[in-house]
């Protein structure tokens, strides 16, 4: 058992996160069809932050929406946290996205009318967490992300990276397992999207989540642990990045 940094134990093992075998996924029907998937297989390993690269168009959203549970499959079976999705119904989808995969995009997703703080609080409002033990760990959490000086501040008051801290807090709020970012940098400038990617991989190391991001930036990608690639609808691995070598933030 290990402790992170937002004060929240989690267990360390070797058992994947995702386990994806033979995902396809198509839209339309007949001669206009688009297929997104062609039997897509991976593994997400647990407490690594895994990169998936790939051009625009390859599928990056459809295998994250699969993974995530906001779309389902034509064939094949993704399994988060040794559950497959395919075995749950619409509450059971609804319970793994709000307990235990946290989602960050690329448009933030803010609530505009409210603070940083009410904005990381939502979930945590939903699952009816009693008023002191959230505003604590709100207080974590956007501490965690280096806004503990912000808390007060309204999205339109933030800057796109600080925007983006917040939507990464509030993704932590239910404690997830699996994060799922889909080009989380994709709005910000190069050196604020690194600092963004940064943020995730320490977050991954000091909270014992599992992250897979989106991106198309190669610069971001080398700060992944881990590289997946999308080719025409089939996912390979890409091998080890050099952030496994390296120092973290």
């Amino acid at each position: 058992m290990a402790v992170g940094r937002a004060g929240v134990a989690f267990e360390v093992s070797h058992r994947p996160m995702v386990v994806v075998r033979d995902l396809h996924r198509s839209y339309g029907r007949g001669a206009g069809a688009v297929h997104a998937l062609r039997g897509v297989s991976c593994e997400v390993p647990r407490g690594e932050l895994v990169a998936l690269r790939g051009r625009s168009g390859s599928g990056k959203t459809t295998l994250l929406n699969l993974i995530g549970g906001l779309d389902t499959p034509d064939s094949g079976q993704a399994t988060v946290d040794g559950t497959a999705l395919a075995d749950l119904d619409e509450n059971g989808l609804l319970e793994m996205r709000r307990d235990r995969i946290g989602f960050v995009f690329q448009t933030f997703g803010l609530i505009p009318i409210l603070s940083a703080a009410e904005n990381v609080g939502v979930p945590l409002r939903l699952r009816r967490m009693p008023s002191r033990e959230r505003d604590e760990r709100v207080a974590l959490l956007l501490s965690l992300v280096g806004l503990a000086d912000h808390m007060k501040q309204r999205p339109g008051e933030l800057s796109g990276g600080q925007q983006q801290r917040v939507a990464i807090a509030r993704a932590l709020a239910n404690q997830p397992s699996l994060l799922i970012a889909d080009e989380p940098t994709g709005q910000l400038d190069a050196e604020t999207g690194r600092e963004v990617m940064e943020l995730l991989r320490a977050v991954v190391r000091s909270e014992g989540v599992t992250a897979l991001v989106a991106t198309h930036d190669p610069h971001l990608v080398g700060l992944a642990d881990r590289v997946l690639e999308l080719n025409d609808g089939v996912i390979q691995e890409g091998g080890t990045s050099p952030a496994l070598n390296s120092p973290g933030p």
